[in-house]
């Protein structure tokens, strides 16, 4: 199995990010996760999300999203993001979002990040968990959250 904790740090997760839209966001996401990154480009990666929610939306419902493309890099990486507002992602039930985590993958990626996806699903699926987030008040804080949870999955 995928570990998730193997793919987000705890600077790639932020809290009270300060978005009016859906496109601002994908865009401070993509400047957040090449920050470093001399290989990938911050709009290429705009590009390749963008292009991604207009084949349908990433939004879950319950004020979630988990906006994820593939893109040439080295290895599966991701962010996570709590907004200030929450922002209109066409999401199924028609609630903003609020809560972000962003997965991009490499194209020759096949199964892993199914299985990240998959338990993401699982760990937003469930109204506690997306409370506990939304308390979060820092970014470590929320980092330690998402952790906990992930090693909860796995125990």
């Amino acid at each position: 199995m995928t570990d998730i904790t193997h793919i987000i740090t705890q600077d790639r997760t932020r809290t009270n990010v300060s978005a009016r839209s859906r496109k601002r966001v994908l865009e401070a996401v993509s400047d957040l996760l090449c920050e470093g990154n001399e290989h990938l480009s911050g709009r290429t990666l705009f590009d390749e999300l963008l292009a991604r929610e207009r084949l349908g939306s990433t939004g879950l419902g319950d004020g979630v999203a988990i906006p994820h493309c593939r893109i040439d890099c080295d290895e599966i990486s991701a962010a996570f993001l709590k907004l200030d507002e929450p922002v209109d992602f066409d999401a199924p039930d028609g609630k903003p979002v609020d809560l972000l985590f962003v997965l991009v993958v490499p194209p020759e990626e096949k199964h892993a990040h199914l299985e990240v996806l998959a338990n993401l699903a699982r760990i937003f699926g469930e109204p506690e968990n997306r409370a506990r987030f939304r308390r979060a008040r820092s970014s470590m804080e929320l980092y330690e959250e998402l952790i906990g949870l992930i090693n909860s999955l796995a125990a």
